[in-house]
């Protein structure tokens, strides 16, 4: 009996299916991961769009409450400015001038300062210069007499009031610059500021109220905004009633009154910037700040001004920034409000990290049961099938195997079982030949020592050691495909939502008084009938997946009896050489090794020449074949799947051989080992043992054929030819 080969490391075959399992367990994990982040990240960022909308309309509702409000007290002004004008008499006029005002060493006519008091009083500056006849004195005292009325009463939400003359005058009434008018230089002249241009007949032919640009006042420095309306008498501008709002107050709601994580800008409608966090007011002009960069603001102030009409919200491409725009009625100038893109992700990547954390350990427990199922029910059977093995190779035909099991794994153990048996018949019909041989004559002894030498030979060579290690394998490979379907078919119906099948009931339980109103009016109503719908097509999915997985198993099982079956057909006594058809023999090879092929994604070309029947050693020729296929699907593991390619050729040549011939495309042997590569022991695959090759070439010379291989080199795949001598069974006998 040969020595037995010592027992190579083997990769458990449950630990390589946990790590495959684990693996695309994890990338499922992943997936899920990212959708729910996208969706998520979907969902917050329409409700934060829409909270974005919602605030700028309420903003814009509050900040241009003051521009409507100005608008409004200009019609009371304007109205009582009129009718003042029109009542006063010259005898007051001059008396009441007189006793007020009082013209200075300047050249100017001011406020007398014994007795003013600006925080109370209207003041009133005339520029040098200018001649005060009794229409200009009318019209001061008229404006003097309107603001001391209306005056207190609009401070509250107005920081100033007052009336400018075309000609230069004007009447103020400004507490918190109580000294304005004894301030302001001989020569100032109010027509030359920027606000009253709004009041001129050129800029303003429809006399309405017209705010301002953005202006410093020279005598108290604050920058502001001017509303002006003109007042015209009989077609002539007699003067101008004016509002201040300042800008600093107007910056300070519109940069600490925000949204979380966001910013306000406020824009005129040329596209100049009023308020930004990002700039200073320097002689009331924005000036460029270092919270962020210029190109950066005129990117929202060119959004804003080319967004589409009636859109609210518009993103800001390149900046990863949202944009709410309401247009403030009055200045016509535009609240925007800028969301950063950041804002909207953050709360989405952190609940993806939940669901991460979540799915990982759902990973672990998965994969803890998953090791003790496959440890009960695959392990230790494929192991004692193992020792089974090893026994029968070292001649110990009592084998135990658990042959009560209805599944194939019980199935497999019986047909071993019954291999066990007959091998151990024909081991003790060759001994009882063997014994009877020795009694035989001299002449005859060394023939039938030959012969005896042959059938041990074939009995243990050809054996069902080599053929039963590979028929557990690949049956190995088939139940792991078996275990995956089934694995799948669990989750899919464990994800079906049949749980919104009772919801919706409930639900139409609940108005079943009314289910029509309901169904056509309520807004969840209107959903029933859709989400019923989707449900539906959803669980037909669910069930043709389902159906799809168990016709995979089903499959899977039949490959393993077949694997079985074709294994018992050469389990019978084999003879020397018989008659044998190579194209199903072929066949043979490569049914025995379906499952790796399937599992590699191998496509198989078969080129078979019609041959008869030929004389030859058919378990020799399988173990040579079933070693080759083996190989050559390993070879391709480099290969992109799409891309392997096992061709088998089949053909007589014109040296009264027949040529069988076995090539891959894949990773190819290099020159230097194509010495090497029949060489007992030698491999080039970290889980070979360096024998099957061997092995073949020796069965090979056994049969009177040859064994040989040719490659390209690496990378270039490589052919293995197995050539036997062409002997027609037909003409042998």
């Amino acid at each position: 009996m040969p020595p037995i080969p010592a027992a190579r490391p083997r990769a458990p075959l449950a630990r390589s299916t946990l790590i495959k399992m684990g693996a695309r367990i994890a990338v499922v994990i992943a997936l899920t991961t990212f959708f729910s982040y996208l969706h998520m990240h979907h969902t917050l960022r329409t409700e934060a769009l829409a909270q974005l909308e919602q605030h700028v309309a309420e903003r814009s509702q509050r900040e241009q409450a003051i521009f409507v409000l100005a608008e409004d007290n200009h019609a009371v002004l304007r109205k009582a400015l009129e009718e003042r004008i029109r009542t006063l008499s010259p005898e007051d006029v001059n008396a009441r001038f007189d006793r007020l005002f009082a013209q200075l060493p300047d050249g100017t006519v001011r406020s007398r300062p014994e007795g003013f008091d600006g925080t109370k009083d209207v003041g009133v500056f005339v520029p040098r210069g200018v001649n005060v006849d009794l229409d200009m004195r009318r019209r001061l005292l008229a404006s003097y007499d309107v603001l001391t009325w209306y005056g207190p009463a609009f401070h509250v939400r107005f920081t100033d009031t007052f009336v400018t003359l075309p000609e230069g005058p004007i009447i103020i009434y400004w507490p918190e610059h109580s000294t304005w008018v004894h301030d302001a230089a001989p020569d100032f002249m109010v027509p030359q500021q920027p606000f009253f241009s709004t009041s001129l007949r050129e800029n303003n032919p429809e006399r309405r109220t017209l705010w301002s640009e953005v202006y410093t006042d020279e005598v108290s420095g604050s920058s502001m905004t001017s509303s002006t309306t003109p007042l015209d008498l009989e077609g002539r501008h007699v003067a101008s009633i004016s509002q201040d709002v300042l800008l600093e107050e107007l910056q300070a709601r519109t940069l600490n009154e925000r949204l979380p994580g966001a910013y306000n800008v406020i824009i005129r409608e040329d596209g100049t910037l009023i308020v930004h966090p990002g700039m200073a007011m320097k002689e009331g002009v924005a000036q460029p700040g270092s919270v962020v960069e210029e190109d950066h603001l005129r990117s929202i102030v060119e959004r804003v001004k080319n967004r589409p009409h009636g859109q609210a919200v518009v993103e800001l491409p390149g900046h990863g920034e949202y944009l709410a725009v309401a247009r403030l009625q009055g200045p016509g100038w535009s609240f925007v409000t800028v969301l950063p893109e950041s804002v909207v992700a953050k709360p989405a990547l952190a609940a993806a990290r939940y669901v991460l954390l979540l799915g990982l350990v759902s990973l672990v427990l998965e994969l803890a049961i998953m090791a003790w199922v496959l440890k009960h029910q695959i392990t230790q059977p494929l192991l004692a099938f193992t020792q089974a093995t090893d026994r029968i190779a070292a001649g110990d035909f009592h084998v135990e195997l658990d042959t009560t099991r209805n599944d194939e794994l019980g199935q497999l153990a019986r047909s071993f079982r019954h291999m066990a048996d007959e091998v151990q018949r024909r081991e003790h019909a060759l001994r009882e030949a063997n014994e009877g041989l020795e009694q035989r004559v001299e002449e005859r002894t060394r023939e039938l020592k030959n012969v005896h030498l042959q059938l041990v030979q074939s009995a243990r060579r050809a054996g069902m050691a080599e053929i039963a290690t590979n028929v557990l394998h690949n049956v190995g490979n088939v139940l792991n495909s078996v275990y995956t379907s089934a694995q799948l078919a669990k989750e899919r119906m464990t994800n079906m939502r049949l749980e919104h099948v009772s919801r919706v009931a409930s639900l139409l339980q609940e108005h079943q008084d009314s289910a029509g109103t309901f169904l056509s009016q309520d807004e969840r109503g209107k959903n029933v009938v859709p989400f019923l719908d989707k449900l539906g097509r959803n669980l037909l999915e669910e069930r043709k997946e389902i159906a799809t997985l168990l016709d995979d198993v089903g499959r899977y099982t039949e490959h393993v009896g077949d694997i079985v079956k074709v294994q018992q057909n050469y389990a019978r006594t084999p003879r020397l050489q018989e008659a044998v058809h190579l194209e199903g023999l072929v066949e043979d090879a490569l049914r025995i090794n379906a499952a790796g092929l399937t599992r590699h994604q191998v496509k198989v070309v078969r080129q078979f020449a019609e041959l008869p029947a030929v004389l030859t050693d058919k378990h020799k020729a399988l173990m040579i074949l079933v070693n080759l296929v083996s190989n050559a699907k390993y070879a391709m593991d480099g290969v992109p799947v799409t891309e392997r390619l096992l061709t088998v050729k089949l053909e007589r040549t014109a040296g009264e051989q027949v040529r069988i011939q076995v090539h891959d495309n894949g990773m190819g042997i290099a020159p230097e080992m194509l010495t090497r590569i029949f060489q007992y022991g030698f491999t080039t695959r970290e889980e070979g043992h360096g024998f099957g090759l061997h092995s073949s070439a020796l069965a090979a010379q056994e049969m009177g054929g040859s064994l040989t291989v040719h490659s390209e080199g690496p990378g270039h795949g490589a052919t293995f030819t197995l050539e036997l001598p062409y002997l027609a069974a037909q003409q042998a006998a």
